[in-house]
């Protein structure tokens, strides 16, 4: 793909061409993201403009599905409604969609962990529903933890030993847990697939939209809940697991298997980011950190639902 620095009078000349009406709205680059580049246009839309992504698949998925599934979901989500085409000038997809207000937790913090545990739980019930023969997996994700082994230990041995610490042995076994646990039962589910710190935003403490669908898929619901770790303040576990409500023992040992290697991603992502590698996110050592710190010291436990 043709690299083309995206600015602000380039976005403005491909809105006039495609759609005229938006053009003139004000427009402003957000910080952060990485697959797409994000840009604020007026008070209620955004153009998400491919750059990472090296396909346009990401943004497809998100066309197709998100505007069926949103009316159904408890928080705001970023809804495709205008569609922008490659073109000689801006050879990358486009898509315009509403935005959603609140600042990305890996900026942010949540401060109300209980209602932010019940928020999560809420929204993810309503989107862990039995998805349609046509919608889109993932062989690299939605499956067992077991196939994403050679993953955890790319992870494992990436992330300074040091960064790590004495965690290793008890990280190890929590990972080995996960992978003794026994597979999804059900139909596969709509999963995010996707629940980091950037990937959804706070505001007044609390979560307040879920942002970054171009992983969706279905499949096993451990990879979302894995964020009851991952996303919510220590000790809040418990408490998500109970309003979901909606995951056996074997789910919650697999989505805390998964809970550690997203920690892992992050601390990898923050590592790359001080070494000044490229795509590093030096913001996300500390999140991931601190996720790892829950996975290990909120023990296995039978959370009721």
């Amino acid at each position: 793909m043709t690299e083309v620095e995206i600015t602000a009078s380039l976005l403005r000349d491909v809105l006039r061409e495609q759609h005229p009406d938006l053009s003139e709205l004000p427009l402003r680059e957000v910080e952060g993201g990485w697959g797409n580049q994000m840009w604020r246009l007026g008070d209620e839309l955004a153009v998400r403009v491919q750059r990472m992504d090296t396909t346009h698949d990401h943004q497809l998925k998100e066309r197709r599905w998100l505007p069926l599934l949103a009316p159904d979901l408890p928080l705001p989500v970023p809804v495709p409604v205008r569609e922008g085409a490659p073109s000689e000038r801006l050879p990358k997809i486009w898509t315009v969609v509403t935005w959603v207000p609140g600042q990305p937790l890996d900026h942010g913090s949540i401060t109300r962990g209980e209602h932010a545990a019940d928020t999560l739980a809420a929204f993810l019930r309503s989107l862990h529903v039995p998805a349609p023969v046509d919608a889109p997996v993932d062989p690299a994700r939605g499956t067992h933890p077991r196939d994403s082994t050679d993953g955890f230990d790319h992870f494992f041995g990436a992330v300074d030993a040091e960064a790590i610490g004495p965690d290793a042995d008890g990280l190890r076994a929590v990972w080995d847990d996960a992978v003794a646990a026994a597979a999804w039962q059900g139909p596969p589910v709509w999963v995010h697939g996707d629940l980091h710190p950037a990937n959804v935003v706070v505001s007044d403490g609390t979560l307040a939209g879920v942002v970054d669908f171009g992983e969706l898929f279905a499949g096993d619901p451990a990879w979302d809940l894995a964020a009851a770790w991952v996303l919510l303040p220590a000790g809040s576990a418990e408490r998500f697991f109970a309003t979901y409500a909606m995951a056996d023992e074997e789910t919650i040992r697999r989505s805390r298997g998964l809970a550690a290697l997203k920690s892992l991603f992050l601390m990898l992502m923050g590592q790359n980011g001080d070494r000044g590698l490229p795509g590093g996110k030096p913001g996300w050592g500390p999140a991931g950190r601190a996720a790892l710190d829950r996975v290990l010291s909120e023990r296995r436990t039978r959370f009721h639902g």
